[in-house]
Order: C-alpha cells, then structure tokens, then sequence
C-alpha cells in the first residue's frame, strides 16, 4: 500500500487534534499539511493551537513547526499538495457543504467529520462494519460534481456509534419493528474538556442541540439502499431518542430497548451474533479496524465507560446488560469511544476503506 499524503483541516479543535494525534505512526496516511481558521493561518501548528493541545500524547514533534494553512484561502494550494483531506471544520452548515464541495471540485477527496452533508443524496454516510456498500455512490457524485478523483465521504454522528452497531445485524436477520435509546454523551462530544466546562462538573444537561434529530434519523441512510444515483433512506426500523449530556471527558453510553416484527430470538442467539459479527474492514485486515468489533460482558456492572472506551484502541464496541423487557423485547447497554470510533478514528477507518476499494489513488 503506498504512503498517502493527508491534509487535516480544522487541525486546531478538539477532533482535528485527534485526526493529528490518532494518524502519527499510521501505515498508510500521513499527515504533511494543517488547515485552520484564518486567525490560525501563517503560524506554526504549535503557536496556532496556543496552549489549546488537549490530547494525552504531546504534539508531534515533526508537525509543531508545520505552517497551517488557511482552510477556505487555500483550497488549490492543498489540493495540490495531498492525496485527500480529513474534515472537522467548526463553521455554519451551509458554509462546510460549500467548503467540502470546493475541496472536492479541486479534485481533493474528502473524508469529514461534519454533519453538513450527511443528508446529502449522493454522499455515502458510513460505518464501514455496516454499510460500506454505500460508496458505491461516489460514482455518481463525481458526475454531479464534474470531477475525476474529487468527492466527500462523511461518517455518521457519534452518538449513533454505541447502539447502531448492535441493532443492524440484529434486524438483518431477524427484523426488527422499533428502537427506543437514551445516550449518555461525554463533554468532548461538545468539543470540551472539564478545564474548559467547569459547569458540567457534577452536573446533568438533558439537552444537546441537533443530537435527537441526528440519531433518529441517520440510522435510517445507514439502512438505505441507493437507487437512481441517490441513496433512500430506509423506512424502519423506527428510532426514538433522548440524548443527555453527563460529566464524562470521553465515552458514549447508549440505553437501548428494541422489538423484533416477528418472533423473538433467544438471548444466546443475540448475543452469538454480536460476539461473531464483522464486517469489510475486518475481511480486508483494515489497519484501524478492531479485531471484534462488538464485545459482549456478561457481568451486570459492564461496560463502564471509564474501563472499556479504550477497548481495541477506541474502535471496538461494548455492549452488557441484555435482558427481557416489560413493554419491548429486549434492552441493553452499549458504549463507544466518542472521538475515536465516533469521530477520528471512524473517519480514518472510513478512508482506509476508500483507499482499499480503489476510491482514493
């Protein structure tokens, strides 16, 4: 595999540090150019982040003096220069969708983080475990677009990352009617830290902005199938959420009920099916691809996310607690690393695939 030249823009904040820190040492990607805001663009990487670095592992020592692009000025100059582009950007909607379409019209692939096209019809919106049959819609993105190697991949909301995984082969072999989830969301899904949010210390937020529409309906691109160069949505199963934002650094919990079309499975089925489920990154030994995807605990305390986010580098997900319910079939808990398998670690899986299906030369 050869040595792919990536460009992280958005560098500076909470999920672009992670892109930086997660790929330094990866087999396949590096990193050799830094986007950000224009107040950001001319400095170093190490001045332009001021004291902000918020990653357990130091910056790399070979990016600090890396000078940060600015992301919208620049465009043609990193194209130029990189094999595609990870994506987290901190802007308005309508400002992101214009921005990754440029990037994309000059002929630089990109891989985001954002939620800006995730309803886009001609974007495949990817968990490379569950539908990475969606790319295939890179093909007729390119000819709306007009380009020959230019496109956008986005990976889903981080909350859906801790329960749809457990759900989907559930439903592809049994079918399933209905899924009611509460998530537990950690601070650094809202880009902070404790030191940043003193406010969420012992505290509960029943609130977060956008997250109940996100993971009621992205599950349902994730299920679709494309047709006439569009993907559609799938029409079921049917979600409903609460999303609740509590004093954890990192990790996403999900409490999930769900109710099958027709008779139930045993749990020991259930369970047999999480415990042995891949997907393609697994078939093609993805270099960021967990081993197990989906870890079951028997124990009635697990998973805890302090002990198990980390499971299998941040990409694996854990699931416990699966027994019957009074007004669903089933309930369990779920959980997975927020910044990791829900946001860089997901994206950079997702390029992995992109690259080893032939979509990024």
């Amino acid at each position: 595999m050869k040595k792919y030249k990536v460009g992280v823009i958005g560098a500076t904040g909470m999920v672009g540090q992670r892109f930086v820190s997660t790929l330094e040492g990866h087999p396949w990607f590096e990193v050799t150019t830094l986007a950000a805001s224009p107040r950001s663009a001319g400095h170093t990487y190490e001045e332009a982040l001021g004291g902000r670095w918020v990653m357990s592992a130091p910056i790399p020592e070979r990016l600090k003096n890396t000078v940060v692009y600015d992301a919208t000025a620049d465009i043609e100059k990193i194209a130029a220069v990189v094999d595609f582009v990870f994506c987290a950007v901190d802007m308005k909607k309508d400002e992101i969708r214009a921005l990754e379409e440029a990037y994309a019209k000059a002929e630089c692939p990109v891989v985001s983080n954002n939620s800006a096209h995730r309803f886009t019809k001609d974007v495949p919106m990817v968990i490379p475990e569950l539908n990475s049959d969606h790319i295939r819609i890179i093909e007729d993105q390119k000819k709306r677009l007009g380009t020959k190697r230019g496109f956008i991949a986005v990976k889903s909301n981080c909350s859906l990352q801790s329960y749809v995984p457990a759900v989907y082969p559930l439903d592809k072999k049994y079918g399933i009617d209905k899924v009611l989830v509460c998530t537990y969301q950690a601070i650094s899904g809202a880009g902070k830290t404790f030191e940043r949010w003193p406010e969420m210390v012992d505290n509960v937020i029943p609130f977060i902005g956008g997250e109940e529409e996100k993971s009621e309906k992205e599950p349902l691109k994730i299920w679709g199938k494309i047709e006439n160069g569009e993907i559609v949505p799938a029409a079921e199963p049917y979600f409903t959420a609460q999303c609740i934002r509590v004093p954890v650094s990192d990790g996403h919990m999900g409490a999930v009920f769900m109710s099958f079309k027709g008779e139930k499975p045993l749990k020991e089925e259930i369970i047999e099916i999480w415990n042995n489920f891949a997907g393609k990154p697994q078939q093609l030994g993805l270099p960021s691809a967990p081993k197990q995807f989906l870890h079951y605990f028997t124990e009635d305390n697990m998973p805890q996310t302090k002990l198990h986010r980390g499971l299998e580098n941040g990409m694996a997900v854990s699931i416990g607690r699966l027994r019957e319910d009074t007004q669903y079939d089933y309930k369990f808990v779920c959980l997975s690393h927020n910044t990791l398998r829900g946001a860089a670690g997901g994206a950079i899986l997702l390029a992995e695939l992109l690259c080893a299906e032939g979509y990024i030369d």
